[in-house]
């Protein structure tokens, strides 16, 4: 299974932003920079992950972006399931004609309910914790 760069990008800003002093703002500039992708992009995976409450995204000249959950309580399985499209095939009878006979889809099923209990297993805490070589590379010039 391959995650899409929208949710790629969700997860290192959730990343570089659980790395950060707690309440600690910083900018999609700055984010956009650090890993490399179009501010356009970026824009997108912010305003979705603040929609879904994972990040505070603060207005005016003082602003900013912030974790706004402990790195604790997000699970990267959830986070998955909140930007991830997760329908690894289309079993609609109009699409397949062997969907009412196949044994494909249960299997396929079970797979994406193991890999999300995986990552249910994982907090974005877990990633940063005692993980000297990722804070270097995310430590700010």
């Amino acid at each position: 299974m391959q995650l899409t760069s929208f949710t790629d990008y969700g997860l290192r800003t959730l990343i570089f932003l659980a790395s950060l002093p707690e309440g600690e703002l910083t900018n999609i500039t700055e984010v956009t920079r650090l890993f490399g992708v179009s501010r356009n992009h970026m824009v997108k995976v912010i305003n979705r992950l603040g929609q879904l409450g994972y990040i505070q995204t603060v207005r005016g000249k003082n602003g900013g972006i912030r974790l706004l959950q402990a790195p604790t309580a997000i699970t990267v399985g959830q986070v998955v399931r909140d930007l991830e499209p997760l329908e690894l095939v289309n079993c609609s009878v109009e699409f397949c004609h062997i969907t009412p006979a196949c044994r494909l889809k249960e299997r396929l099923a079970k797979a994406k309910q193991a890999f999300l209990e995986e990552l249910d297993a994982c907090t974005i805490d877990a990633l940063i914790n005692d993980n000297r070589e990722l804070m270097i590379l995310l430590t700010r010039p």
